[in-house]
């Protein structure tokens, strides 16, 4: 395996980062900014709020779902090839939801539009792995956390300057990804070199794809629905069988040739560990994110653009800070800003308290808001670094699609569960005063939960003085199916430990990668 040698000054380097910022960006975008369009999407094809409720999940449950597939053909097939194809396929699918006559048939393009995403948004991120020179790495993927984080802010706010235009501007909603698509197809074919997993057989665990998707897709729909029309025999019933699915594919991962999930990569306590952390924080931060809109209009009477422009300091804080984290974390090794970011950003939430009836921005939710996004600006570039530095060079791809999927898989579950918890029911959701006592309850559990992931941080993720490499130097390379890569890590190792880094162990990348999951990874908490 050739040593990625891409500069990131060169005018090829700047395009392979507008292309995969431009093209993550369009998915994060699409998954906002149609939350502020469900209304006038309901009037304007007369759909009820089961119809809306499909539109938004129509498009996360196949994302979700199929991401891992996403990831394994990247590394199968080209990674370059499968995030062309997927923005291609997102394209398409966009143009059907702008012309779609009636709700089923936008139901069904949405969901089109999830299998599209789940192609490229793997691949966004493992192209800047594949590609960058060690050197640049942590300034690449950092700008790419910051610069793709916009989208998702971004996305309320453009929302509802859309959606005002016409009865059918929300059509506009899905035709604008058009234009982005096309540069971004552009740019791949002229900038991005090909890059694939060369000891890849070629062959494609369909069995374990089939079972993830079911399994997340009937576990979901039991923990969504079973709140709100209560549990019957039927939903218990879907609960069971997509717990069982979880167990069946699990033991088909065991079992199969090719994986779509390598199980192995869990017995790395990095990997692990760093999953599991990201599984506990996002799902405290998307079930914050899908209240606060909430809490905003319904209780404090703000407009919708408004409630969705409150979350815009997150990603000017996450702009200004991603890069300097990343390479914070190369310097000093990832436990100590994984430790402390999540105890701050809980008691950011925590501080959401204050904003009730008569809220002030000012006073109330800015103060919170900014306190939040100091805490995950300092999580986030060394959170999925960490997952993907614990994976072997040639697993990139499916590494950062298992620790997406994750990341959404939380934020799906306390959609469903947080609210329940925190006693909005249909019924205090109608009354003001019950709606905001149950706020309050949720933000608390949500900033606990997040503040928990960084005690689990501090227990299980290494230190710098940890480190194999930093402490002992590169150990010798065994001449296996990895030492290729062991090879190339254990140089880019020296200048870690020249720098006094948390450099990994020989055959792991170190922590200079960075994801923000709060705009790729984050469930839509529609």
């Amino acid at each position: 395996m050739a040593d990625p040698d891409l500069v990131l000054r060169s005018g090829r380097g700047r395009g392979v980062l507008a292309a995969t910022i431009l093209g993550s960006g369009m998915a994060q975008l699409d998954g906002t900014v149609v939350n502020v369009a469900l209304p006038r999407i309901g009037r304007n094809l007369d759909a009820g709020l089961t119809a809306l409720q499909w539109t938004v999940n129509a498009y996360t449950l196949t994302l979700s779902g199929l991401l891992l597939l996403g990831g394994s053909l990247g590394d199968r097939l080209g990674r370059r090839r499968i995030f062309v194809l997927g923005t291609v396929w997102f394209m398409a699918a966009s143009l059907g939801c702008a012309v779609a006559p009636d709700s089923a048939l936008l139901i069904a393009m949405r969901a089109l539009q999830g299998v599209g995403a789940a192609l490229l948004t793997p691949g966004s991120l493992a192209i800047l792995e594949a590609v960058f020179r060690k050197d640049d790495r942590a300034a690449a993927v950092g700008s790419w956390s910051g610069l793709g984080g916009i989208a998702t802010a971004i996305g309320p706010v453009l929302g509802g300057v859309l959606v005002g235009v016409a009865p059918w501007g929300w059509r506009l909603v899905f035709l604008i990804n058009l234009p982005l698509a096309v540069v971004v197809v552009v740019l791949s074919a002229r900038f991005i070199p090909e890059t694939r997993d060369e000891e890849s057989s070629g062959h494609l665990d369909i069995t374990g794809v089939l079972l993830a998707a079911l399994a997340l897709a009937a576990t979901v729909f039991a923990l969504t629905e079973g709140p709100q029309r209560g549990w019957s025999p039927v939903l218990i019933g879907t609960l069971v069988v997509g717990v069982a699915l979880l167990l069946a594919f699990v033991f088909a991962e065991t079992r199969a040739h090719s994986p779509i999930m390598p199980l192995g990569l869990f017995r790395d306590r990095e990997f692990a560990a760093a999953n599991a952390v990201t599984l506990i924080m996002y799902a405290a931060l998307s079930g914050a994110l899908f209240l606060i809109p909430v809490q905003l209009q319904r209780v404090s009477g703000f407009t919708p653009v408004a409630a969705g422009s409150a979350l815009l300091p997150v990603t000017l804080v996450m702009l200004a800070l991603s890069a300097r984290m990343g390479r914070l974390a190369q310097r000093i090794g990832p436990r100590l800003p994984m430790s402390v970011g999540p105890v701050l950003g809980g008691f950011g939430l925590v501080l959401l308290t204050r904003v009730g009836a008569h809220a002030s921005y000012l006073t109330d939710v800015l103060p919170a808001v900014v306190v939040f996004a100091l805490g995950l600006s300092c999580t986030v570039a060394p959170l999925t670094a960490t997952a993907l530095a614990a994976a072997p060079a040639r697993q990139v791809g499916v590494a950062s699609a298992v620790n997406n999927d994750i990341a959404r898989i939380g934020g799906l579950l306390a959609v469903a569960i947080l609210p329940g918890l925190a006693g909005i029911t249909p019924q205090a959701y109608a009354h003001p005063a019950q709606l905001s006592t149950g706020f309050h309850h949720a933000v608390v559990i949500a900033g606990i939960l997040f503040a928990c992931g960084g005690v689990l941080s501090a227990l299980t993720i290494r230190g710098r003085d940890e480190s194999p490499v930093a402490a002992n130097g590169p150990a010798d390379d065994a001449e296996d199916e990895s030492a290729v890569a062991d090879r190339r890590d254990a140089e880019g190792a020296k200048v870690d430990a020249h720098a006094g880094s948390s450099a990994p162990p020989a055959g792991r990348r170190g922590p200079e990668h960075a994801r923000v999951h709060c705009g790729v990874n984050t469930p839509n908490p529609g």
